[in-house]
């Protein structure tokens, strides 16, 4: 793992520490950045080695945080992503925050952010991975209809791809389900699969599910 293969905002944060230092926690980050979807619990424990070097720098908090939410560990990827917020990250992190408050079980909390005037400020891709966790949350309470209501914005454009957009038609095609309507929610998790050209969905078994 090479130091430079690090995004230059971080390398800048980086740059408050020893030259040893920096480059030892900066080898941890590149790691767990390369490991975090293949092997989240490895990248999780590389961010945590850079934590123990470096606790005071932004990148390093939420690179902790963003390895604790894909291993699922809600509590404390919450602490960690509010501790890089507090240290000036400049990252969207509102959405990953909001989900992991569904996660812990208080999917009003998750409501209340998305409804935040920091959510107001949001656009493109960050506001819909919002919209879906609101979503989301209301699905967790029953609330399906205002979930559909949520989802419902031009942003649901099938000419739409990429992770973003797939996540938001996945989602779309889910709460229809949900509600019964289940000729729609084909159409919708075909479209997914079309836009999901990452492969972050599982979109296409649910397509041979329902077909």
């Amino acid at each position: 793992m090479e130091a430079r293969q690090l995004a230059p905002e971080i390398r800048r944060e980086l740059s408050t520490l020893d030259r040893a230092t920096a480059d030892a926690v900066a080898r941890h980050l590149v790691a767990a950045g390369e490991l975090i979807d293949e092997d989240p619990e490895a990248a999780l424990s590389h961010a945590r080695a850079a934590r123990a070097r470096s606790s005071r720098i932004a990148a390093v908090r939420e690179a902790v945080g963003i390895a604790a939410y894909h291993c699922g560990d809600w509590a404390q990827a919450l602490a960690e992503l509010r501790a890089a917020r507090r240290m000036g990250s400049k990252s969207p992190l509102l959405a990953l925050i909001a989900d992991c408050e569904r996660g812990l079980g208080r999917p009003e909390r998750a409501i209340e952010l998305a409804r935040g005037e920091e959510a107001a400020q949001l656009s493109g891709d960050d506001a819909d991975e919002l919209r879906i966790v609101a979503a989301g949350a209301r699905a967790d309470l029953g609330q399906l209809e205002q979930a559909l209501t949520l989802l419902s914005t031009p942003q649901l454009d099938p000419g739409r791809t990429g992770s973003t957009p797939a996540r938001l038609f996945y989602a779309y095609a889910d709460t229809l389900l949900a509600l019964g309507r289940n000729d729609e929610a084909l159409q919708w998790f075909l479209r997914s699969a079309a836009a999901d050209v990452d492969g972050v969905t599982d979109a296409e078994e649910r397509v041979s599910e329902l077909a």
